[in-house]
């Protein structure tokens, strides 16, 4: 098997302000691309995990970033090095979808400390991507457990998970 893959961000807006006699506007275009080869060096990745999950009223996952996870054909996943890591949450969420902040061996090479979390709100997103040779480390047994959790205990929460790396 070969994994190719582009991780893309786009923004596009424009400010405008209405003068006296004529319309200022400041238009902003930004875009980023990471187009990764098949391999495990740097731009290179070989593994890919991508998931719609559910979790019930405050639960809790510890999504085991080396040796749990399978990919599309069934294959077991142990990353080493994680290249791109994307949090979605779906718009029809009431809860935030908190990613990070394991009790225990945390995968921890992407954050300052144990119990760092990012609050990704309804309909938002969480991209953080690491295209050089060392990417964000994975370590075995102790530094591998990537928390998702619910927010609070009013409702459900859905999100779509996206992990690529070596």
């Amino acid at each position: 098997m070969a994994l190719t893959s582009k991780i893309s961000v786009g923004i596009v807006g424009t400010l405008t302000s209405a003068l006296d006699l004529v319309t200022s506007s400041a238009p902003l275009s930004f875009s980023k691309t990471h187009d990764l080869a098949n391999g495990t060096g740097a731009n290179q990745a070989d593994k890919i995990f991508s998931d719609t999950r559910q979790l019930a009223a405050s639960a809790t996952e510890n999504l085991d970033l080396a040796g749990v996870l399978t990919d599309a054909f069934g294959a077991t996943l142990t990353f080493t090095k994680i290249k791109a890591l994307m949090v979605a949450a779906k718009s029809t969420n009431t809860n935030d979808v908190l990613v990070g902040g394991a009790a225990s061996n945390q995968f921890l090479s992407w954050v300052g400390d144990a119990s760092d979390v990012v609050k990704v709100k309804p309909g938002g997103m969480f991209l953080i991507t690491a295209p050089d040779a060392n990417g964000l480390a994975v370590t075995a047994t102790s530094g591998d457990l990537l928390k998702i959790a619910n927010s609070a205990g009013s409702t459900v929460v859905d999100y779509d998970i996206i992990v690529i790396g070596t």
